[in-house]
């Protein structure tokens, strides 16, 4: 439907509905007074008849007990013709208890008579009312009945009508047929519609009402009056309404045509600016409504063109930045890298002069990661903020993004100075949504907006964005520097696995190498470890692994190496450690592993020795491989000599390597992977652990890498030793 169509509809809706209603409340209205009226009028009329109609039995009674009251027949006949001759009865009847008729007046009506108590005497339409009582002698024996009557015939009716002011008509008492009737005969057979005293409308517009037989009005009458509602009144309704229904679609259609005219010319401009015509524009014709939105919308589409090219520099500037953000997300796993691109284009897309990204460290205090544009800004040039302080503090604390300007009273203490800022928190996507109780793993904060304009719920969006970018890629780089662990680390022990043992060999090899120090290789078997699978079950052979890992840990430096190389094998690399270093570390294994046994719960604990063979680089090989080799030759002569015991390989290098001194000081490789020991375990400047000594000596900690060499052979099974 049109806008038109619309406007003519709610006109006529406006105009005719209150005429309409009118007429529907006038025509309503006039019945009811009409229906109201004319029922008090019939409500009148029945109480006359009742009134009439009892004194007439009255009447009769009396005139029947002034005949009773002789006891002489010959009187009782002559008082019977003065009741008649004096207009009090019609006719006056006499019978005997056995019911015969002992006297009669002349001229008596015909029967039935209707008795004044209900009964009738005969059958067929009502021709007299009587009143009837008992005729008894002096002694007060009951001799008979005297009735008195009066005549029921039209002019009887008539005289009702005329006491009443409404038509009366008489029924037949055995069916409803008209006796007499006062109605014309046009409407005779209408009255016939009364059923009973309450007041019915017959169809051509008279108002009826059945009145007795009843108690005190005997007769079957039916009393109706004609309406007085005009008879023209429905007609003259309905041409008003017509005619006011004719007048409003003319006004309608006139008062559409002009509101929508200038609507279609805007509503065409409208689609030429939809298909992307934004020069289209539309003539204002007034200054009324239509004519102030024809210039609103000329005003919009000027405004809409320099948005459009706005936003197309903005985007093409955007999409610049989502490419660099997408391949450094997609191409590196280097946090500090990550988190300067996504705060370069949260500057950039938010047009901020200044902007930090925080990561939540391990004492609950947000350090800043990444920052660009805050030289000045730091009161102490460090960005460090406490969860729940300040600004940033509280937007980790209850997860809830926060935007506004800083008053430079309320500036919070240790955040960068700055006029309007924007914060938003992020958390790693494995922990799920911000519910306000936990913090956050970071947040990204922007400061002073170009044009000094506060940052609005925009930049609030797209800053939500790229704190998304940064959860998502601080789980990344997590969730890599896991998988890498747990690629590197035995499961069961906790120690590194053969994998990474081939790469650290070959690294510690190159070390050695490259300052000319020494590397000593212990290999580790538990002695007879199958005969506790079999007596005790698998279960307590791994909680005997685990627990002599542990003491392993326990018993070497940090920069020292720790390798569950398979089975019950175990490989240990000491750095810098010559064969009396390794010794002494091989007697305090062997000790921390004999003297107390492995306990496997509160009732079982199991007495396990090991086997330890050594040996040295270069000493005794000039290859990771071969000195792995010669360590493991070792190994199988402590088992031949009754293990529980150690033992150093037999073998000799090709070419000796002259050791040289390492300064102190020395700084431990940055590969970024966790190392084996409980805790820094330093080593002495001339290569290991001091002899006789039960703990690592005090030293420096080994240089860094580089180069490469070949790294060892997949790991063998266990041979069962």
């Amino acid at each position: 439907m049109t806008l038109r169509g619309r406007l003519t509809a709610a006109f006529l809706a406006v105009v005719l509905g209150p005429v309409l209603l009118g007429a529907v409340f006038v025509g309503t209205t006039l019945t009811a007074v009409d229906r109201s009226r004319s029922a008090d009028r019939l409500g009148l009329a029945a109480s006359t008849v009742r009134a009439s109609v009892d004194a007439l039995c009255q009447q009769l009674r009396a005139a029947a007990d002034a005949v009773a009251l002789r006891v002489d027949p010959a009187a009782r006949a002559g008082a019977a013709g003065q009741v008649v001759s004096r207009g009090l009865a019609a006719a006056v009847l006499v019978t005997d208890v056995a019911g015969n008729i002992t006297y009669v007046t002349p001229g008596a009506p015909p029967t039935p008579w209707q008795d004044c108590s209900g009964s009738r005497s005969g059958n067929g339409p009502v021709r007299a009312l009587s009143a009837r009582v008992d005729l008894r002698d002096p002694a007060g024996a009951a001799l008979g009945t005297v009735a008195a009557a009066q005549v029921v015939d039209p002019a009887f009716v008539t005289r009702l009508a005329a006491a009443t002011g409404v038509a009366v008509t008489l029924l037949d008492g055995d069916a409803d047929r008209i006796t007499f009737t006062t109605e014309t005969d046009g409407v005779r057979e209408t009255v016939l519609a009364a059923t009973d005293e309450r007041v019915t409308e017959t169809p051509d517009g008279r108002y009826v009402r059945r009145l007795g037989p009843s108690p005190g009005q005997p007769l079957p009458l039916v009393l109706s009056v004609p309406g007085e509602q005009p008879a023209g009144l429905p007609a003259g309704l309905l041409g008003a309404v017509l005619l006011a229904a004719v007048l409003a679609v003319l006004a309608a259609w006139r008062l559409a045509r002009v509101t929508t005219r200038p609507l279609m010319e805007l509503a065409g401009a409208a689609d030429r600016v939809a298909h992307g015509d934004l020069t289209a524009r539309v003539p204002v014709r007034s200054r009324d409504e239509i004519g102030r939105l024809a210039d609103a919308f000329n005003r919009m589409t000027r405004e809409t063109a320099s948005y459009v090219t706005a936003l197309t520099s903005s985007r093409d500037q955007l999409r610049g930045h989502l490419a660099v953000l997408g391949d450094t997300l997609a191409s590196t796993h280097d946090l500090q890298r990550i988190l300067r691109v996504i705060l370069h284009s949260a500057i950039a897309a938010t047009g901020a002069r200044a902007g930090a990204v925080l990561l939540l460290d391990d004492g609950d205090v947000l350090v800043g990661r990444c920052a660009e544009g805050l030289e000045g800004r730091l009161p102490d040039g460090q960005l460090r903020v406490p969860v729940g302080a300040g600004v940033i503090g509280l937007v980790a604390a209850t997860g809830e993004a926060q935007r506004g300007r800083v008053e430079p009273a309320t500036a919070p203490v240790g955040e960068p100075h700055c006029e309007t800022y924007v914060a938003v928190p992020f958390a790693a996507p494995a922990a799920g949504d911000l519910t306000g109780r936990d913090p956050a793993v970071g947040v990204l904060a922007l400061y002073d907006r170009l044009g000094g304009a506060e940052f609005d719920d925009d930049d609030l969006a797209t800053l939500r964005t790229f704190a998304g970018h940064a959860a998502v890629a601080v789980e990344n780089v997590r969730v890599h520097e896991e998988a890498q662990r747990l690629s590197l680390t035995d499961p069961l022990t906790g120690l590194w696995n053969y994998r990474y043992l081939r790469e650290s060999l070959r690294r510690e090899v190159e070390r050695a190498n490259r300052f000319g120090r020494m590397l000593s290789i212990l290999a580790l078997d538990l002695d007879r470890f199958k005969r506790v699978n079999d007596t005790y079950g698998h279960a307590a052979g791994d909680a005997v692994l685990a627990e002599f890992a542990r003491r392993v840990r326990g018993e070497i430096r940090e920069v020292d190496l720790a390798f569950r190389q398979g089975g019950e094998e175990f490989v240990l690399l000491l750095p810098e450690t010559d064969a009396r270093g390794a010794a002494i570390v091989a007697e305090r294994l062997g000790s921390a592993v004999r003297d107390i046994p492995m306990t496997v719960d509160e009732h079982l604990a199991i007495p396990v020795t090991v086997s330890i063979g050594i040996a040295v680089y270069p000493d005794h090989a000039s290859t990771g491989q071969e000195v792995l080799d010669a360590a493991d030759e070792a190994l199988y002569a402590a088992k031949a000599a009754g293990r529980d015991g150690y033992r150093v390989t037999g073998r000799c290098a090709d070419a000796p390597t002259e050791e040289i001194a390492v300064p102190a000081g020395a700084a431990s490789p940055d590969d970024g992977l966790p190392r084996a020991g409980p805790g820094v375990a330093p080593v002495e400047a001339d290569g290991g652990y001091a002899a006789g000594t039960s703990r690592p000596a005090q030293g420096v900690t080994q240089p860094a890498t580089g180069g490469a060499s070949s790294g060892p052979q997949p790991p063998r099974q266990s041979r069962g030793r």
